[in-house]
């Protein structure tokens, strides 16, 4: 059986998640005039509404509070259904390298990560844009990333900085066969913390806010997409992820693990091919 074209992402979003984070910073910069400040009319969001805050450690709580209560940018993505074993799916959202590992192997992407501690992470694009993050809250069915960004443009000309607080919604059921699915939507909200972010002209503002909602559709994409990479090339996953030497070994054999004991009957040898051009997975589908 011939193995499947799969869909490569947009190359500007392509990133672990969290990673992501330096992305929305760059998408936000690119347009970015600094110069005297206005009022951003969001509307304001009760943060309690959004999610239980109890959950989230007490030095964090204020953080996570502030830059949902006070927000410039805010999208949320439509929610995502595909093929993909919860342990999987949990893996790929709980280890960022191997995550973003796996994509380096089959793409040119200049994304580097860093992991700091258990729950905090430091990544840049190679093109101006970093961001420091940390899961504030991780279960099955929320995650909760506070990342800190910063963007210099390559002349320097412009400098961001903001805060985001990214949420993972997931949810897990089998279909009448048998087979296991997830299905996902991500929520970002925006602070720029920046001097002047509020003088971007009201004929800018609908492209930042476009750009974030591409992002963020995106980063589900991606999630989704090595999902359904690792399930059907399970050897190749395995493989990758026990030569990161940077990556810790408990990690990577647990990684390894998990992908062993939910490997599929009929999976493929070998490695995936990307195609930039080939239709997107049928499998995945939005809600």
């Amino acid at each position: 059986m011939d193995s499947p074209m799969v869909r490569r992402p947009c190359p500007r979003w392509t990133a672990a998640l969290g990673v992501i984070a330096v992305a929305v910073a760059a998408a936000i910069a690119a347009v970015f005039v600094p110069t005297a400040s206005a009022g951003s009319g969001t509307k304001p969001i009760e943060p309690a509404s959004v999610l239980p805050l109890d959950r989230i450690a007490p030095e964090h709580r204020e953080q996570v509070s502030e830059v949902i209560r006070d927000h410039t940018l805010h999208r949320k993505a439509a929610p995502e259904t595909f093929p993909c074993n919860a342990r999987v799916y949990l893996c790929l959202l709980n280890e960022p390298a191997v995550t973003l590992a796996l994509w380096k192997d089959l793409s040119d992407s200049k994304v580097k990560l860093h992991q700091i501690s258990p729950n905090r992470f430091e990544g840049n694009d190679g093109a101006g844009a970093s961001a420091v993050w940390e899961f504030v809250h991780r279960s099955p069915k929320l995650h909760v990333l506070l990342c800190n960004l910063s963007y210099v443009s390559p002349r320097g000309a412009a400098r961001l900085e903001a805060r985001i607080v990214l949420l993972v919604h997931s949810g897990f059921y089998r279909e009448v066969n048998g087979d296991p699915w997830v299905q996902h939507d991500v929520e970002a909200f925006v602070k720029i913390d920046s001097l002047g972010w509020k003088a971007v002209a009201r004929t800018v503002r609908p492209v930042v806010e476009k750009l974030l909602e591409d992002q963020v559709r995106e980063a589900g994409w991606f999630v989704s997409l090595m999902g359904r990479l690792v399930a059907m090339y399970p050897s190749w996953a395995c493989q990758v992820t026990m030569n990161q030497g940077d990556v810790a070994t408990e990690t990577r054999a647990k990684f390894r693990d998990v992908v062993v004991q939910t490997r599929r009957p009929g999976a493929f040898p070998g490695r995936p091919s990307l195609a930039e051009n080939a239709p997107p997975n049928p499998s995945s589908r939005t809600r």
